[in-house]
């Protein structure tokens, strides 16, 4: 049996990389999926493929900068699908900045996609997962909160607030039923990340080289990121709440 037969997600930011390979795998399992972000013909591309391999889906843009689009978005799986089983908070950016370098635009975009908007993503997803009898909230975290590297200071601290947000939640939640969990993720070689870092896919000696980096030598992978994201979701994890998984290759070991 699909292991998300009947739900209904949200997962923000997912034209693209983490966030869209967790919408394909979930709509394989057998969940409704509201896929959404900035980029619409990326978005809709995401969809088309689901809809492709049976799954069902719809898109919605949305850029969570602006609060005013948080919910909406969490509307549309009620419009559309009835209801909402799952949010999961992947949408964030991850500009490289120094300490010396973080200007006060740059803190408070960071802040309003990687912190806020997660937030009131959740804030107007509780009603709906109360209304269920409970759900899952899961947040798409990092290693920058714990330590790691300098080059992304600002974006650290970002994502150390949803870490603190996650934890507060669990609590707040768990009468509801409503799960809220952590996925510490490692360094996965998206589009994006590439791009960032003007990395060609072909650079084998830039990924043999990196790759000794990691405790267990491996990067991490969207499907790596996107198997944890469906646990926390489907009923095994029915009573796993305010956990911190690791899936980064073994790098939040060592900080």
């Amino acid at each position: 049996m699909a292991r998300l037969s009947g739900k209904v997600a949200v997962i923000t930011g997912s034209t693209s990389g983490i966030g869209a390979g967790i919408a394909r795998l979930m709509a394989r399992e057998g969940a409704s999926v509201v896929v959404s972000g900035r980029r619409k013909p990326e978005g809709e591309a995401v969809v088309a493929a689901i809809r492709a391999g049976g799954g069902t889906a719809v898109f919605h843009a949305a850029d969570l900068a602006n609060v005013d689009e948080c919910a909406p978005l969490i509307d549309r799986a009620q419009t559309e699908f009835g209801g909402l089983d799952i949010l999961v908070n992947n949408a964030g950016i991850f500009p490289i900045a120094t300490f010396e370098e973080t200007t006060p635009e740059l803190w408070d975009r960071l802040f309003a996609v990687n912190a806020r908007a997660a937030f009131f993503c959740a804030q107007a997803a509780t009603p709906l997962l109360r209304s269920r009898g409970g759900g899952s909230i899961i947040n798409i975290g990092s290693t920058h909160p714990f330590g790691v590297g300098t080059g992304q200071f600002a974006y650290g601290i970002s994502k150390g607030a949803m870490f603190t947000m996650t934890r507060k939640l669990a609590m707040l939640l768990a009468p509801d039923k409503i799960r809220v969990n952590w996925i510490t993720v490692g360094w996965v070689l998206t589009e994006q990340e590439r791009a960032l870092r003007n990395v060609p896919e072909d650079d084998a000696e830039w990924i043999a080289e990196n790759r000794e980096r990691m405790p267990l030598r491996e990067f991490t992978t969207v499907e790596d990121v996107s198997e944890t994201c469906l646990f926390l979701a489907s009923d095994a994890a029915r009573n796993i709440t305010g956990t911190d998984m690791g899936v980064c290759s073994g790098i939040s070991v060592h900080i």
